[in-house]
This record gives C-alpha cells, structure tokens and sequence, in this order.
C-alpha cells in the first residue's frame, strides 16, 4: 500500500472520528436552540391539538420553546419538503399521519415518496379510529343495517370524504369491497361541505374524526354506528367495532415523529426519548385522549413496521378501486 493510499485511509478515518463526536456532542446537548415542530395539516384540526399540547409538554421538559408551524395542503408536500430540507440537528421537526407518509406517496406524481425517502422515523406518536356516521334522516342504526340497506337499495348509498385518495375514501372503498355492495363515493374539498350534506341527507355517510363529528352527534344531526379499530381512548373504547359486522375491516389514523435524514441516530435516540417522556405525561394523556387519540410510545423501527403493513393493506384498496391523482 503506498504512502498516499495510508494518507487517505488516516484522512477518512479523522473524518469519521469528527463526525461521530460532532454527532455525540449534539446529541447531548440538544436541544441547544427553539424547536420548530412542522404539522402539515391547517390549525383547529385533531392533528393540530395533539401537536399544540405535545409541543407545551416538551417545552416544559426540555427547557426549551417548541413551537408549531401549520403547513396544509398538497396531502402534505410541502410540510415534507421543508423537513426534508431542514438541517439535520434535530431543531426541526415533523409529525405526519399516515396519509401523508403512506397514502401519498402511493397517489402522488409530485415527488411523495421522494421526500418521504429523504426523513428518517423518530417515533410513534399516536393513533385515533375513524368513526362511521349516517345521516339520522335514514333508518339505519347499526352497520349490519348499513350494509342490509346498501344491498336493498343498490347504488342509493353516497359516502363523503374530504378528497379522492385520502383515508375517509379508503375506508368508504373497503366497507364497498367488503361488504359487496353498490355504494357511490362523493368527495368534497374539504369538510364543511361533506358534513352540510350529510346533516341534509343529501349524502348518506362519512368516515372521520370523532372529534370532528362529535357535536353533530351530540346534537342528534348524524348518527354514530362505530370505530374503524380498537382503542384504550376513554371517547372510543367503548364503541362497536366495524370488524364485528365485516371481521377483515380495521384501520386507524396514525401520526409519528420525522426528522431530516442526515440527522446522527445519537440524536434521534436522545429525541424519541424526550418524546417517550412527554408522551406519558398525565396530565397530556387526559387532554388528548378524551378527544379520541389514544397517545403511543414507539421506536423508530415501530415506525417502519407500521408503514410497511400499512402500505401493503391500503396498496391492495388503491389498485382494486383503480384509484388514481393527477
């Protein structure tokens, strides 16, 4: 081996030995500046709360001001852009669902799996079931009713969702597959709209958010029929379960924690542990999950694992419903 190859080799392993210390160092003194938690849905929403009450938990654990930044729209483009851009010192972060790292991907032309590709897990966030409401103008008080009046009246019953692609319309398709009925699906742009019509009947039913649908409920506007999946949340936990009536139909929302790509394992440990702190705080638990969110704790390799099995369950929906974005 010649003089100059020894130089290169010594060279590369200084450079090594310096990156992993610099690694060390800002793992342990992150977080040395404000933290920017990037949330790729509008303020308001149920994504937002947990966001907004986790960021005052970590600010009060960490000594350190973490604020939300609300970036909506484009199923999440932007949001991912930004992170995937940030500098990788763990001062920015991002909590996305499952539709902007699973779903869109899948659906989108606009460099989805792209930016998801350039974000590394940090952890699991938590989860939150769906709930299946109909209009209270029809005689439908359960899902085996659903279903019994869906076959009896072919191609009578309309599901809203916010959009083509996202969860709510995923779920309309595979209560159809299952099912086997002739439902027809009417997307809208946005909620205000779907709820309008569903309060009117001029829509028949809707997957979403408890939060979201809970006053409508409570009013007597919409009738509640039951959650997508299980929960340990004091508001869903008590629900029925779509699978008693269709034993294969289950899913969940679900957010988890990103940071950019580069950022050192160090220092996403040293993050998914400030998490794990703040995820268990009581008095965070008892605001969020008697909204529905059932908060959860998780690994980054737990984030990997509920990506693949999503992909693989929601994929199989996507190409039998031939669903497809511009």
């Amino acid at each position: 081996m010649t003089r100059r190859h020894l130089l290169q080799l010594a060279s590369s392993a200084l450079a090594l030995l310096v990156g992993a210390g610099a690694a060390a160092q800002n793992a342990t003194t992150w977080p040395s500046k404000n933290i920017r938690l990037v949330v790729p849905y509008a303020a308001g929403g149920p994504a937002d709360l947990v966001a907004r009450e986790l960021a005052l938990t970590l600010t009060a654990d960490l000594k350190q001001s973490v604020t939300v930044e609300n970036m909506g729209g484009s199923m999440g483009v932007p949001a991912l852009g930004a992170v995937a851009r940030a500098e990788p010192d763990g001062h920015t972060l991002l909590m996305a669902a499952v539709g902007n790292v699973v779903l869109q991907p899948m659906l989108s032309k606009h460099g989805g799996a792209d930016l998801v590709a350039k974000l590394r897990p940090v952890s699991i966030i938590s989860t939150a079931p769906h709930v299946l409401v109909v209009s209270a103008k029809l005689p439908i008080k359960s899902v085996a009713d659903l279903v019994a009046y869906a076959k009896a009246h072919p191609g009578e019953i309309s599901f809203a969702s916010a959009g083509t692609g996202g969860t709510s319309h995923l779920g309309m398709e595979m209560f159809k597959s299952l099912s086997k009925t002739d439902v027809i699906h009417v997307p809208y742009k946005g909620s205000s709209g779907s709820v309008n019509d569903l309060i009117s009947g001029q829509v028949s039913a809707l997957f979403s958010s408890l939060p979201s649908l809970q006053g409508l409920i409570d009013k007597g506007y919409v009738r509640l029929l039951a959650a997508t999946a299980p929960s340990q949340s004091p508001a869903t936990k008590h629900l029925p379960l779509m699978s008693a009536t269709l034993p294969e139909f289950e899913y969940a929302t679900w957010y988890a924690m990103y940071a950019p790509l580069a950022t050192p394992p160090a220092l996403v440990e040293r993050i998914n542990q400030a998490l794990t702190r703040a995820l268990k705080n009581t008095a965070l638990t008892s605001k969020v999950e008697a909204a529905g969110t059932e908060l959860r704790t998780g690994s980054a390799d737990e984030v990997l694992q509920w990506t693949q099995r999503d992909a693989a369950k929601w994929r199989r929906v996507i190409q039998d419903a031939k669903i497809t974005l511009e």
